[in-house]
């Protein structure tokens, strides 16, 4: 295996003990498999392996096949879009806008674009480890309130904002209730979770002041010194954890076509 950056992980065989794979993705955080040929179900069978995988609300970019295959696409079929176009190009954290929080998301990458595409990860873990002690003993103890969306750009019309649900889809979204600085399920280390994206305001706080505080912990948590950048090939796997990063995808050309099959797995499930 060789290393990304700062942290993150690469090799190109996924003919490992899953134990090997399991330990060193979450040693790495971003773990990258170069160069895969997977069929839908060969990509859901690897995916299962890590947990329980949990179907994204917006159901109408569900795989035909697999429903909890979620497919991301600026492709058009009929004058109509096959997948999310601009998911995610914000920091965030998948799913913590659930009870239960994505343990891990998969990307294979089906169709890269010349330029761009590119996928930039923060490291939770560092960001929490180099906050001042008065602002750790500050926020250790503090709990966010969390829904879908993108506490920064509301406005249905962006590129920015988080994918727009339906009414219908809009009913199955509820407030959840998550610590601003959480210990690892598996690592047991803290880091702050999700101070960028979902994350609307804390619990006791006044709104301004809590998202003032937000605001800071997402600034501090979004510096280039705790980023990676992941650069996608034909074939690619990534699996990345939600639990010690934040995440974003980057913009590209909507006539430079870019096509990736997205599985998330929640917290709950097995560990081998």
């Amino acid at each position: 295996m060789r290393k990304l950056g700062s942290f993150g992980m690469e090799t190109d065989s996924l003919a490992r003990p899953f134990r090997e794979i399991w330990d060193a993705f979450f040693a790495a955080q971003v773990l990258v498999i170069r160069g895969q040929r997977l069929s839908p179900s060969e990509f859901l069978k690897f995916a299962r392996q890590f947990g329980h995988p949990e179907p994204h609300v917006i159901d109408q970019f569900h795989h035909a096949e697999h429903a909890e295959i979620l497919i991301l696409s600026n492709r058009t079929k009929d004058g109509e879009p096959i997948g999310l176009a601009d998911a995610g190009t914000y920091f965030h954290t998948d799913y913590s806008y659930l009870e239960v929080p994505a343990r891990a998301t998969l990307l294979y990458s089906i169709e890269v674009p010349k330029k761009g595409g590119d996928t930039l990860f923060a490291d939770q873990y560092s960001a929490y480890d180099d906050l001042p002690a008065a602002m750790k003993r500050r926020i250790d103890a503090l709990v966010a309130l969390h829904h879908y969306g993108n506490r920064d750009d509301l406005d249905a019309s962006s590129r920015t904002v988080a994918s727009v649900l339906t009414e219908e889809q809009e009913t199955k979204m509820t407030w959840v209730r998550h610590p601003l600085v959480r210990l690892h399920p598996i690592t047991g280390r803290k880091a702050l979770y999700a101070v960028s994206g979902s994350s609307f305001s804390i619990e006791g706080m006044p709104e301004d002041e809590a998202v003032q505080l937000l605001d800071e912990l997402k600034r501090h948590a979004t510096q280039q010194k705790y980023q990676v950048r992941l650069k996608y090939g034909l074939g690619d796997v990534v699996i990345w954890d939600n639990a010690s990063l934040l995440h974003s995808a980057t913009l590209t050309d909507p006539d430079d076509p870019r096509t990736l099959w997205r599985i998330t797995v929640k917290e709950e499930g097995r560990t081998p």
